[in-house]
């Protein structure tokens, strides 16, 4: 995304979609500043606990939506991650933060599962690839790397092909990279 200068483009879209903890201040001439929804795995919570004021102060306006299995999202149990967001919702009234059930949980990695052939539930490896770290593996790198691993890897090249799919079927719009229906 850095240097695409779509900032204006994509705060114009009717729905703007951010991933985890992927930040828009110093970035906004090219990624926007707006995000109607932000989903989250359980896993960068505390990430964004770092600048807090930012996620869930200013951009109120802003749907969260929590995905993540174990202890740590178990509502019955209390689970760590399940109770901080019960205490940002506290913190700040009106904030919209929604979390998956075991039962959607189970659904979605079927989901994946059917669509890419591949089970999804080993946690990936912890491996930045983000347009606000520098000096770690390239684009190319990280996809091939992702691809090729025997496990617990994100199938980058693989959801997007998924994503391909379901935008010949969707009317699903993709900004960055375009990609054109054949």
């Amino acid at each position: 995304m850095l240097g695409s200068g779509l900032g204006r483009e994509i705060d114009g879209a009717e729905c703007v979609l951010r991933m985890n903890q992927a930040p828009t201040v110093g970035f906004e001439a090219d990624v926007g500043q707006r995000s109607t929804l932000r989903v989250i795995s359980h896993t960068s919570v505390p990430l964004l606990l770092r600048n807090y004021s930012h996620y869930f102060q200013q951009a109120r306006d802003t749907l969260y939506v929590v995905w993540g299995q174990g202890r740590h999202m178990d509502r019955t149990l209390g689970g760590r991650t399940y109770r901080t967001l019960l205490q940002l919702t506290q913190m700040y009234p009106g904030l919209q933060v929604y979390t998956f059930t075991e039962h959607m949980m189970a659904y979605c990695d079927q989901l994946f599962q059917d669509e890419t052939g591949k089970n999804r539930e080993q946690k990936p490896p912890s491996v930045p690839y983000h347009y606000f770290e520098k000096g770690r593996l390239d684009e190319c790198q990280m996809y091939l790397a992702h691809e090729r691993a025997p496990r617990s890897a994100h199938r980058f090249i693989t959801e997007k092909a998924v994503f391909s799919r379901w935008a010949k079927k969707r009317p699903i719009v993709f900004a960055h990279p375009s990609w054109r229906i054949q």
